[in-house]
């Protein structure tokens, strides 16, 4: 049975419980109407529902999770599964077939042996189907008679439910933690593992990179040097690409602030973050097609004859320009958002708007324009797709922007969709790779922090 039904079912019968619950709360302010209910009738209807949703609910999910094995074990048992070989693929794959017709997914096998499972497992199927359909009934039906029976006009149903309720964003806040906490112990786990052959020292400070997912024999450290990368990922997403964000979206949000009108303002803002929505592979193909033929040809007409199409300042202008809107959207409401007080205050001094936006608007809204473009720099030091089409896969340790480069994220990605063994230092070394891209990111963060917080002091 598919899980759908049985949440289906458990909401439906949630739902019935609901209905019944506030029913028994009118009728017993309808039988003492002298009577003051400590809850609405909506919180006795709530209390009810969420006894017999969440624990059938709890079933259904166990229940997916646990009855595939339990099938599979019952075909195994079957007289018909004594031929299947006793371990590997070929087991596996005759069960597949066999399964896939039972559940209609297919119309017949392609191994003769699976055809004789074919009948087992649709036994097996249509008997924990409905075990687990009475079961969840039965958890729901035992949930909705607890909860009803103690309904009284008495009955603390809005506390209860309340408690609950905060329970599940306690739950909601709890999955976001212990994501964060399950990435950063398998980069750990993943980054010691490489550690493990080859030295931080070589890898964090070697200038060769080179690794083979496919080679055999004795690790070369050497070949693992990672400055190439950590400077292709500055290079091209924290200084090419913010030399083109931070004017260009620091001026856009002055000029809708303080010059444009409202008119303006309506139709170039949204216009402008409208850029924040392009799919990155969009900027890539605009990068590859467009920009860095025109950047190679710009170069060898000003006599750099060995520029290529694939060079660091194609993948940056195009990332500068996609990080715009990061930048423009935080400094235009952080400049918007200044008292206008502090504004015609300079205004009443004799100030000049110029001096008024440079000595007074942007002082005061550093905070957030600060915020801004840390967070531009995070997105741009993150970003794959653009680099894989613009920037090429050389790791090239150089200050020439017409040159190829890569950066941390395209090694990453080159290093865990290969065909290296995951105990390769070679795969490995990507997990090394983003627990420095992480912690770069989190020093960014702290720094944002740090002068969000000194300055918000200053102006507050």
């Amino acid at each position: 049975m598919s899980p759908a039904i049985l949440l289906l079912l458990a909401f439906g019968l949630g739902l019935v419980g609901w209905l019944a619950a506030r029913s028994r709360a009118w009728a017993f302010r309808a039988k003492t109407p002298d009577a003051r209910l400590h809850s609405l009738p909506s919180f006795h209807a709530w209390y009810v529902a969420l006894w017999i949703a969440v624990p059938a609910l709890v079933f259904a999910l166990v229940w997916n999770a646990v009855s595939p094995a339990l099938i599979t074990a019952h075909v195994l048992a079957d007289p018909a599964a004594a031929a299947l070989p006793g371990f590997g693929f070929e087991r596996e794959a005759m069960l597949a077939q066999a399964r896939a017709v039972a559940e209609g997914k297919a119309f017949g096998v392609f191994m003769p042996e699976a055809e004789g499972l074919i009948a087992p497992y649709r036994v097996a199927l249509a008997r924990y189907e409905s075990i687990g359909l009475i079961v969840t009934i039965l958890v729901a039906l035992a949930g909705g008679a607890f909860a009803f029976l103690r309904l009284k006009p008495d009955f603390t149903a809005r506390t209860r439910v309340e408690r609950a309720v905060m329970s599940l964003l306690l739950i909601a806040s709890l999955v976001a933690i212990l994501t964060t906490a399950g990435i950063i112990i398998s980069l750990v786990f993943e980054t010691v593992r490489f550690f493990g052959m080859v030295s931080p020292i070589d890898f964090l400070f070697g200038t060769h990179w080179a690794p083979d997912p496919m080679s055999t024999g004795a690790v070369d450290g050497k070949q693992f040097g990672a400055i190439p990368l950590f400077w292709g990922t500055i290079y091209i997403g924290a200084i090419i690409a913010m030399l083109v964000a931070i004017p260009l979206g620091l001026m856009s949000a002055i000029y809708l602030t303080q010059y444009a009108s409202s008119t303006v303002r309506k139709v170039i803002k949204p216009l402008l973050e409208i850029l924040a929505g392009v799919p990155t592979v969009v900027y890539g193909y605009f990068a590859a097609l467009t920009v860095a033929p025109a950047v190679r040809d710009f170069a060898q007409g000003i006599g750099i004859s060995s520029a290529s199409t694939e060079s660091a300042v194609a993948a940056g202008l195009v990332m500068g320009v996609m990080i715009i809107p990061f930048v423009s959207s935080m400094a235009d409401d952080s400049i918007a958002a200044v008292p206008d007080a502090l504004r015609d205050g300079s205004l009443a001094m004799g100030a000049t708007r110029a001096e008024t936006i440079r000595k007074v608007l942007v002082p005061a809204a550093l905070p957030g324009i600060v915020a801004g473009i840390m967070l531009a720099v995070s997105r741009a030091i993150g970003e794959t797709m653009i680099v894989v089409m613009a920037a090429g896969a050389s790791a090239n340790l150089t200050a020439n922007p017409f040159q190829s480069m890569t950066t941390v994220t395209f090694q990453i990605v080159a290093m865990l969709t290969g065909e290296g063994s995951f105990d390769h230092p070679a795969t490995l070394s990507a997990f090394a790779l983003g627990m420095v891209l992480f912690l770069v990111t989190l020093a960014l963060n702290f720094i944002a922090l740090r002068v969000v917080k000194r300055y918000r002091e200053a102006y507050e």
